[in-house]
């Protein structure tokens, strides 16, 4: 067994997750091997098993990057708002440039790949995981949810509609024939303005709450 120094394997570690991220991208979980991913980065197969016990753990902690990435640049786009529904409408356009951009992302929120892989994995898999636990790209629900002027009180109803309007974007690429749609930019903000408008009270409502 190759013996690496700390600053080797931290190194190695980047570049197989950042291969992995790339490989899984193009050609998806399945088709993906762990033979393409050390002809990548130029190590052994048997030298990727110094590094992570599987392909799956290789894809959970690709996942859970580009979960910690996004929930980053969400924060970072919704700590400009100024009220609860400015959050909520800069979290939404965030969140539908990363669904669209990144099918990582997609496959993250929408089929909410990492839990499932994380159910899959064996007890001790998912134990050497514990100290990292999931972290929560949509829970500024938690928070809405307490706003006299915000129209629900479970934060769970609250994400999983945010959930179903970011797959309802990603069913339009897959029905939408050439030439013939509305522009997707134009059907995002009228989707948007419609989940802001039913997630809160009317401005009159709202003043009087205030």
């Amino acid at each position: 067994m190759t013996r690496f120094s700390d600053e080797d394997r931290e190194r190695i570690r980047g570049e197989l997750v950042e291969a992995g991220r790339e490989l899984f991208t193009r050609h998806g979980f399945e088709r993906t091997r762990i033979k393409d991913v050390t002809e990548a980065v130029d190590i052994g197969t048997s030298t990727f098993y110094q590094f992570f016990d599987s392909k799956e753990m290789l894809y959970v902690a690709v996942l859970k990057r580009e979960r910690d990435r996004l929930i980053e640049r969400v924060d970072a786009a919704v700590a400009a708002a100024a009220t609860p529904r400015e959050e909520v409408r800069t979290m939404l356009e965030t969140l539908f440039d990363e669904v669209r951009s990144d099918p990582l992302i997609s496959r993250l929120i929408v089929e909410n790949e990492l839990q499932a892989l994380l159910d899959q994995l064996s007890e001790s898999e998912r134990e050497s995981l514990a100290a990292d636990p999931p972290g929560e790209p949509l829970g500024y629900a938690d928070r809405w949810v307490e706003e006299p002027s915000f129209r629900f009180d479970d934060p769970d109803l609250v994400r999983d509609a945010v959930t179903s309007l970011i797959f309802t974007t990603r069913s339009q690429e897959l029905v939408r024939e050439p030439g013939t749609a509305t522009e997707p930019a134009r059907v995002d903000r009228a989707l948007i303005d419609t989940i802001v408008d039913g997630l809160f009270v009317d401005v009159a409502d709202e003043a009087a709450a205030e």
